[in-house]
Formats: C-alpha cells, structure tokens, sequence
C-alpha cells in the first residue's frame, strides 16, 4: 500500500477561499456572490481586495442564483458563496431555471456539506446535494478530498464553460495531494494500484479510504484506491478499467447512498459491467447534532466501514 505524507491538517473551504483569492489577481472577469458568509466561506481577501468585484447579497440566497446568471450574460464568470443546504435545496428551482436551463456560466460554491458540519445539525447538514445537481443538464458536480485539491479545482472551473457545482466542507482534514497538481474535470485519480477490489471514494472520504487501504494491506487485501473527484461527468474509462480488474467494487462518500457517487458508479455498472458492489455512504436517513468525529462513526462513514465493506464484497465476487 502506497504511502501518503502530510504536514498538516487544513479545511478545505480554505482551499476555495485561496483559489478564489488567485483568481481574483488573474482574471478580471471573476467576480463573487455571498450570501451573508464570507468568514465561513473564506472570501475575506478576496473581498478586501477586489471590494468592487463582490456582491454582498445576505440571507437572499435565490437572489444571489438570479443575479449571478445575470451577470454572466455581460461575461463575468460569478461565484456563489453559501452553506450546501443554501446552495441547493433552498435554491432549486432558480438554478434550474435560470442557470442549468441555459447554460449559465455560473459557479456554485458550496462548503459545510454533510454530516462534518457538525453541532449544527440535520436542518443544515446536507447529504442530498451531489444528487440534486447532478441530476441537472448542463451541470457539472465536483467534490475535492483536500485543501490542496479544492483549491486546484476552484481554479480550474474558472476556465470551464458552464455551470459548476463545487461542494466542500468545514472540518480540517489531511492535505495530502500535491499543491502543484494540475485538476482535470473528469478524470480520476488512481491513489494505489491493487488487483483485489476497487475502492472508489470521493471528498473526505478519499483520505478514509487510504487509511483502509492501509488495514486492508495486513490482511494481504491490495485494494485499488481512487479518488473521483469529478461526480459529473464521470470517468466511466477509469471506473470500468478498475472494475474489470479486480471483479468487485465499494463507493465510499458523505452522501446518502441515493444519488450520490455509489449510485453513478452503480448505474455505469448494470450497464457495462454487472459486477458485486457496496456502498459506504448514508443510509436513508438525516443526521443529527454532534462532532464531526462523532457523526462519521455513527452513520459509519469510516475506515473500518470501508474494511467491512470490502470484506463483504470479495467474498460476493465470482
């Protein structure tokens, strides 16, 4: 099992608030919403920077949809700013209208997703998110594992022509990937090679599946690990390849299991390749108030529930 070093722990809404900041020195036609959250979301230097480039929209959040698809129509490529609750629930049917419809060139930048946000509770803590916006045409549906990784992306989807969903999260976590990489929409990222069973895994959730990996590799189980940071489009070459080289499959994510990268992966699967899969990922059900910690071994969004995942799937694989 292939090693990862880290030096240190960081949020990846940090990684956003960076890329963001950068994007503001690089391309003049950036511009930034926020709904009454810039602390949360990290915008601070972009705001203190660029203060006629920024739109402080407050608790308006269907506003800011509507305002953002206007401004692309006088080419300015607009980021959003709020909480995922806010950036997708409360907000559907304006992002479906007047964003997904047409195309618009709208970023929709979405951090304290799922069960890591915490005390906060199940009125905030969305796990349906991933489902709702890669349901829609036109859109694409990012979800990186680390600071380094977000801030990649947030770059990266500057220069995409389209809608974007770009979904991350307020906990600190291992920034492990390279801060030099460059992020391709699409593509995949192989962690560690292995022949036994496929791991696929997706924002925090990637560095869980290293560590399982990790408790797998003492059983003598050399797991595929994978980071798809891309939920839409997906990389069907990469899945199937992976897939077809080790004849069973697990999906690990902090979504419910309905809609979200398992179910992808799943579809892709009865349609190309029907081979045994589980999910690690949240089971019909809300969250709850509590620590992030407490939250993930509750709903068993963790290694061991990856390890077990994996231990029941080979022993369903022909």
């Amino acid at each position: 099992m292939k090693d990862f070093p880290y030096t240190e722990s960081k949020d990846t809404r940090s990684g956003f608030g960076a890329g963001l900041h950068e994007l503001g020195k690089t391309n003049p036609n950036v511009v930034a919403l926020c709904a009454d959250l810039i602390g949360s979301l990290k915008m601070d230097a972009f705001v203190k920077d660029f203060p006629e480039r920024f739109f402080q929209v407050g608790i308006a959040e269907a506003n800011m949809m509507g305002l953002a698809a206007g401004l692309t129509i006088g080419g300015k490529i607009p980021f959003t700013g709020t909480f995922a609750n806010f950036s997708t629930g409360r907000v559907y049917d304006q992002i479906r209208q007047s964003i997904a419809y047409s195309g618009k060139n709208v970023k929709i930048c979405a951090s304290h997703a799922g069960l890591t946000l915490g005390e906060d509770g199940a009125t905030h803590q969305i796990l349906e998110d991933l489902g709702l916006m890669k349901m829609l045409p036109h859109m694409t549906v990012i979800n990186p594992c680390d600071y380094n990784q977000t801030k990649a992306a947030t770059l990266a989807i500057a220069e995409h022509e389209g809608p974007v969903y770009l979904r991350f999260g307020r906990p600190v976590v291992p920034n492990f990937t390279p801060a030099d990489q460059k992020f391709e929409i699409g593509k995949g990222i192989v962690l560690n090679e292995g022949a036994d069973v496929s791991i696929f895994a997706t924002g925090h959730l990637v560095w869980k599946a290293i560590l399982a990996g990790k408790l797998l590799a003492e059983k003598g189980i050399n797991a595929e690990i994978i980071n798809i940071h891309t939920i839409k489009p997906l990389d069907a070459q990469l899945v199937l390849e992976s897939a077809r080289k080790t004849r069973c499959v697990v999906t690990a994510e902090e979504h419910q299991m309905n809609g979200g990268l398992g179910d992808s992966i799943a579809q892709l699967l009865a349609r190309e390749e029907p081979l045994p899969l589980e999910m690690v990922a949240v089971n019909d059900s809300f969250g709850e108030s509590g620590t992030p910690d407490q939250l993930m071994e509750k709903y068993e969004l963790n290694e061991a529930a990856i390890v077990r995942a994996v231990e029941k799937v080979m022993a369903r694989r022909k």
